[in-house]
């Protein structure tokens, strides 16, 4: 019988639990209604989504819990918290009349967005089960994402969605709906582009600085306390910038590697998947 660890999947089932609570709460309100309050409080829980599908994978590790059951299960709940969720929010934020041109846009923009999510993640499980004997494939593999993640995916998609919708952007620019509903939409249509493209996005792991550990760790406390900040205070913009840095470097990279052509060292690694048959 095969071992089921708990503590790493209470903590997906936490995760989990925030994506559906985003999708059942703005479920209860009415198209075109989703306020601030709405989109900032489902921007914090899919962090807080987020968070719990980092760690419970660094807890099962740590703690030798990895399990079939949990690799599923991790992958169904970010296949609704990332996948599902962010499709949901915006179209209840946009207010757009059924049967136009805009609505039919959105619905598609939405639809392809939460299947390109699935897609990647059935691809990265394919990917994980052929290598699992390999140890040098893993510790490759583990270097960067075939594709943008999706939790990186989601972050990018609700940002976008409560800046346009923050009081700060509010105050400088007005925006009509039309024009929110063809950015959002436009949004969502890229970002499933890139998480099933064969373009390779940094993994943390790359992140390697020879300076001494006490240095390293001042740093990365200051970095910190202002990431905590400006989530505190200025949760749109911060979240903003995190996330679509993120997704922009990954393109920089792209376009580096292109440019230096296939026969350069620079960015080798980052050297985009071929196709497979």
């Amino acid at each position: 019988m095969r071992k089921v660890y708990l503590a790493p999947n209470i903590i997906t089932a936490f995760g989990l639990s925030c994506g559906l609570f985003v999708i059942f709460k703005v479920n209860m309100i009415e198209p075109g209604m989703g306020t601030y309050q709405v989109l900032q409080t489902s921007a914090i829980l899919l962090l807080l989504a987020a968070f719990a599908d980092w760690i419970d994978g660094v807890l099962a590790r740590a703690i030798h819990a990895v399990s079939e059951f949990g690799f599923i299960f991790d992958t169904l709940a970010d296949a609704v918290s990332f996948g599902v969720a962010p499709s949901v929010l915006l179209l209840k934020t946009l207010s757009l009349e059924q049967g136009t041109g805009l609505s039919v846009f959105a619905i598609i923009g939405a639809m392809l967005y939460s299947i390109c999510g699935i897609l990647r993640l059935v691809r990265f499980n394919v990917k994980q089960n052929e290598i699992k004997t390999d140890p040098e494939a893993i510790i490759e593999h583990k270097k960067h994402f075939t594709g943008l993640p999706i939790p990186a995916a989601a972050l990018a998609a609700v940002s976008a969605n409560l800046l346009l919708s923050s009081p700060f952007l509010e105050n400088l620019i007005e925006l009509s709906e039309p024009f929110k509903a063809i950015f959002l939409t436009s949004v969502m249509v890229v970002l499933a582009y890139f998480m099933v493209s064969r373009f390779k996005f940094p993994s943390a792991k790359v992140l390697q600085f020879r300076i001494p550990s006490f240095q390293l760790v001042f740093f990365t406390v200051i970095f910190a306390l202002f990431i905590l900040y400006g989530v505190l205070y200025f949760l749109p913009v911060t979240l903003a910038a995190v996330s679509w840095t993120y997704v922009l470097l990954g393109i920089i990279i792209a376009l580096i590697r292109f440019i230096a052509g296939k026969k350069s060292k620079t960015l080798e690694d980052f050297e985009p998947d071929q196709e497979e048959d």
